[in-house]
């Protein structure tokens, strides 16, 4: 029998959440080897936003300009529009700024600026693709692509994983495992955990099981979309309603609709029913289609059991109202990638990983329960057969729906709150004092250095580019921030770390703005940005602090 081979860290999974955790891991200088099911990543699109937090974590692993260069053109609008059909009559338009404007709007904020990476357009099949070119540069990471998990066993110090690929079985002894394997995860039934919460939603539009598509449509643009073009494009009316999702920005679109049955639906039934969305015959091609289901909520009972740890859609099951799937998974990878790297260098302690699924069991909660009603508010959004009249009838029902459209529409598009406000007000790995956080917000973020949330961000220089952000002068480890410029000095703290083995670098942040913005003159971040404790003078025991903050 072969000898098994050996990790630190095994990754089964290796979608968007499987290969960001590999990435900050490779960061953190821990090895690890993702075991995919599949020759390589998908080629079918799914979703298409990436938020600014996200995109934060991609700035953190040097990603974030190549992302920005998928997806739409610099100057193709990202936001959505709404027509009862594409050669039809105008509902709404809610324009939102494209990746040329956002870098414009980056380059004029002032130094408390909070969205130093704003959300961007870019399929997930465009960016995995990305993440895969970087993961196989990665010193610290092995792909095992096409390698299927078929076998997982806890020991006391290790996890055993058996894989199948064309050459035969291969076995891993892990010291630690994370499923990062989707919906269906292998990982999470071989655990015995559960999903708890609510299904498909019982509604003709993105509800029950729905279809989606590639599509390639040449001329959408060109002969009817024109000014009306838009990152997403809605079809609304009595007879049907589906969202073209633009791709390329030029002819190649993603199409998501519950207006046919995915279960006989076949490519001349899509092209029919595009056509029947523009009112009047278009090429269309069919590239790929498949059924999905639109309006799950579901959230795993636990994230793991033992050294086996659950992560993205593993852990809990978005449909895209929002986009907030997969940039939950990537909050994720950021949350538990420090908390392995501590593990397996040392410096954990035994609560450590315990605080993964307290921190972000109560966000993926608050997230799938956002998404839903994002997609309980469209469905009872009324499609009138007046709809498409030119009559008095017809405008005053366009008018009524296109309000409602547009509120829903403003909604998803004004998510900053759940973007950047995750907090983990209650979790044992934070020393917040008796402070009280500020309120959680759908549609608003409100920075605070009140331990718990994420750093509220600084520029320190007029550039505003690499190196500029707060974020890019944050070491690997635990990050001491003196502010103000009269700070106490933190060698203490640093002792203290040292004693423990705790990474820990100090960062000066002089001038009255930081210290508005943070509060106090001394604030600890921790290696994924969040703060874990502030004061205006270090702790009697310092050493206390560096032990609750990492888990002892």
């Amino acid at each position: 029998m072969d000898r098994p081979s050996t990790t630190p860290v095994a990754i089964v999974g290796g979608g968007p959440v499987g290969l960001l955790l590999a990435l900050f891991l490779d960061r953190y200088g821990v090895d690890s080897v993702v075991l995919n099911a599949g020759s390589s990543v998908p080629d079918e699109p799914r979703g298409s936003t990436h938020n600014a937090r996200t995109m934060e974590h991609y700035r953190t692993l040097g990603l974030a300009d190549r992302v920005r260069a998928l997806g739409l053109p610099a100057h193709h609008d990202a936001g959505i529009s709404f027509s009862t059909r594409y050669s039809g009559h105008a509902l709404a338009r809610l324009p939102w700024p494209g990746p040329a404007e956002s870098r414009r709007q980056v380059a004029a904020q002032d130094p408390t600026g909070q969205v130093p990476e704003p959300m961007h357009r870019a399929n997930q099949m465009y960016v995995e693709r990305l993440l895969l070119d970087r993961a196989r540069a990665g010193r610290h990471i092995t792909l095992r692509f096409g390698a299927r998990v078929t076998g997982l066993q806890q020991e006391p110090d290790r996890v055993v994983l058996t894989a199948e690929d064309a050459g035969g079985t291969q076995t891993w002894h892990a010291r630690y495992a994370v499923g990062a394997d989707g919906g269906r995860s292998f990982v999470r039934r071989s655990l015995g955990i559960s999903y708890r919460g609510e299904g498909a939603l019982d509604q003709d539009v993105l509800g029950r099981r729905a279809t989606a598509a590639h599509l390639r449509v040449p001329t959408l643009y060109r002969d009817f979309l024109k000014d009306r073009a838009a990152w997403s494009n809605w079809v609304f009316n009595g007879e049907l309603a589906l969202n073209l999702i633009a791709l390329n920005g030029a002819d190649e679109f993603f199409l998501l609709t519950s207006s046919v049955d995915p279960d006989t639906a076949d490519d001349g039934t899509l092209v029919r029913l595009v056509r029947r969305a523009a009112g009047v015959d278009l090429p269309v091609e069919v590239l790929s289609h498949r059924p999905w289901t639109a309006g799950a909520a579901l959230v795993a009972e636990r994230f793991g059991a033992g050294r086996v740890l659950l992560a993205g859609d593993a852990a809990h099951l978005f449909t895209p109202n929002g986009g907030f799937g997969m940039n939950t998974g990537a909050d994720d990878a950021a949350n538990l990638a420090w908390k392995l790297a501590a593990a397996v260098q040392g410096w954990a302690g035994g609560h450590l990983l315990d605080s993964y699924e307290a921190e972000r069991r109560p966000v993926a909660l608050r997230n799938t329960a956002a998404a839903r009603q994002l997609g309980i508010g469209l469905g009872a959004i009324e499609r009138p057969a007046a709809l498409e009249e030119d009559s008095a009838d017809g405008r005053a029902a366009r008018e009524k729906t296109g309000l409602a459209l547009a509120e829903y529409g403003q909604l998803t598009l004004d998510t900053l709150g759940v973007q950047l406000g995750a907090r983990y007000d209650a979790s044992a790995i934070i020393d917040a004092g008796r402070c009280t956080p500020p309120p959680d917000a759908f549609t608003s973020y409100t920075p605070s250095a009140i331990p718990g949330g994420r750093t509220p961000h600084l520029w320190l220089d007029d550039v505003h580019g690499p190196g500029s952000s707060l974020f890019d002068r944050l070491g690997t480890g635990f990050t001491l921030l003196r502010v103000g410029g009269r700070a106490p000095r933190g060698d203490a703290l640093a002792t203290a770390a040292a004693e423990h083995g705790v990474p820990l670098t100090t960062l000066e942040l002089p001038g009255d703005r930081a210290r508005e913005l943070y509060g106090r003159a001394l604030v600890l971040v921790r290696p994924d940005q969040h703060v874990a404790w502030r004061g205006d003078e270090l702790p009697g025991d310092p050493g206390a602090l560096i032990r609750l903050v990492t888990g002892h």
